[in-house]
């Protein structure tokens, strides 16, 4: 794979670490380095179950990299966005499920790298922005779409307009993380989720990134008609078979032991 220095890629059993490696800029995202997490997420290696992102330094990311931005027409602006989407595609409907892990900054386009991950693990350092409201432009990687479903229109909006901040602990109230831990410990936990996400039988984890979306995104019917369809296909497998045998002949371990 064709790796920019800007990120840091280590595979370490069934969990690859995708590190941001930009502290100089606060981890701040250009061309290249949005590229090169399209490349990372098209090419899991195999034996990889979970990914881990996080951040160098200071900070998780303080966005777009401003200082590269450049005078486009407008297709070259519809294209550059559009560049955006297919690289967050691949971590949201990728191959394997994605924790993110953020500390201090997780702003603008940082924050819509987050929201494409299935996993949101926040240092109590952490704050949300999306500044992009006060600069006169607008979200242009996926925050439009995916933040709403997070914390709400109503919310997004108020960032946008009003230019607010949100800590760590306003955030995992809210819906922007699902877990808020001390300063220094988000790579643990994250470590700690991604090996539960790893044991996982592979067609739920498959359902949980590709379908649950799908489901939520669709009318009840149709809804309703895909749960049923995955319920039936993800149970047939043999080993869902094999862990439902291990349940019923107390092998597997209940439900808060």
């Amino acid at each position: 794979m064709n790796i920019p220095q800007s990120l840091t890629v280590e595979q370490k059993d069934e969990i690859l670490f995708v590190k941001i490696n930009r502290p100089e800029k606060r981890n701040a995202i250009n061309d290249e380095l949005i590229l090169g997490i399209e490349t990372v997420f098209s090419n899991i290696p195999e034996g990889v179950k979970c990914a881990i992102i996080y951040g160098e330094g200071k900070h998780f990311s303080a966005g777009l990299d401003l200082s590269e931005l450049k005078e486009r027409d407008i297709v070259e602006g519809l294209n550059h966005s559009r560049m955006w989407h297919r690289a967050l595609e691949k971590v949201q409907f990728g191959k394997v499920p994605v924790v993110a892990v953020v500390h201090g900054a997780c702003v603008g386009g940082g924050l819509e790298i987050a929201s494409a991950c299935h996993i949101r693990v926040a240092e109590q350092t952490t704050f949300y922005a999306l500044p992009e409201g006060q600069r006169g432009i607008f979200v242009g990687g996926g925050a439009s779409v995916r933040l709403p479903k997070l914390i709400g229109m109503a919310r997004m909006t108020d960032m946008m307009l009003t230019g607010r901040v949100i800590t760590a602990e306003e955030g995992v109230l809210v819906g922007l993380s699902q877990y808020l831990v001390s300063e220094g410990s988000g790579l643990e936990k994250g470590v700690e989720l991604a090996k539960k996400i790893a044991s996982n039988a592979g067609m739920t984890n498959y359902a949980l990134m590709h379908v649950l979306p799908r489901i939520v995104d669709s009318g009840q019917s149709e809804g309703l008609m895909l749960e049923s369809l995955m319920a039936t296909i993800s149970s047939s497998t043999p080993e869902a078979q094999g862990r439902l045998r291990d349940f019923l002949e107390g092998r597997a371990k209940k439900v808060g032991e």
